[in-house]
């Protein structure tokens, strides 16, 4: 099973919160964020972001140019409709590179 069909495998047939790296909030990676100095206008990737709330506590704190990048479009999608409106302020990214 090549990554791509294995990551699809997973957002498909589990939900946010029953994979092992689920949180609610991501405190220490919001944390890590400010500690960088970037301002509302600073431009933020989450990459393999999938099902993270990150996205959803940027946009809520008034950050302006969030990107989520993620090998899974099955999770990017169950982002977007987590976030409802607030997931047109995130530009959203489903791709993948190998060598």
């Amino acid at each position: 099973m090549d990554v791509k069909t294995h990551w699809e495998k997973v957002y498909k047939t589990k939900a946010p919160d029953a994979v092992s790296w689920y949180l609610p909030h991501l405190e220490t990676s919001l944390a890590l964020i400010k500690r960088t100095g970037a301002t509302s206008s600073s431009y933020i990737i989450d990459v393999g972001g999938g099902e993270s709330t990150v996205a959803d506590d940027l946009v809520s704190r008034g950050d302006q140019n969030v990107t989520v990048l993620d090998i899974s479009e099955t999770a990017v999608n169950v982002s977007k409709q987590r976030m409802g409106e607030a997931a047109g302020h995130v530009h959203w990214l489903v791709d993948f590179f190998s060598s």
